[in-house]
């Protein structure tokens, strides 16, 4: 069974009708897979749906919506192991994913 039968059997089974663009949940999934948290990817998909649902957006909404979902994403500076910012309790910022090795110190005369 393809990927678009299987499209097919879960809106039977869900008792929906919709049109999927399976490649660009594909490429979307991916992408926050791989720059946010490999548990991003179905959750991304299930939102971007969600989403879509609510507005009961049209194929070009979809896009519309993916595309702000792949902006994130892309922009995404924290990798998955990284403590939450709100968790920290840490009065001097850390900076050591900054590399300084081409900084110059300011001496005082």
């Amino acid at each position: 069974m393809n990927l678009h039968d299987w499209i097919d059997e879960l809106c039977d089974a869900l008792d929906i009708e919709t049109e999927v663009d399976e490649g660009l949940l594909n490429d979307l999934a991916e992408l926050a897979h791989d720059n946010v948290n490999p548990g991003a990817g179905p959750v991304t998909a299930y939102l971007l749906g969600f989403a879509a649902g609510t507005v009961d957006a049209d194929p070009a909404a979809v896009e519309s919506l993916a595309a702000r979902a792949q902006q994130l994403a892309e922009a995404w500076d924290r990798p998955s192991d990284a403590p939450d910012p709100d968790d920290i309790d840490d009065a001097i910022p850390d900076d050591r994913g900054i590399d300084h090795t081409a900084d110059v110190a300011e001496l005082d005369a």
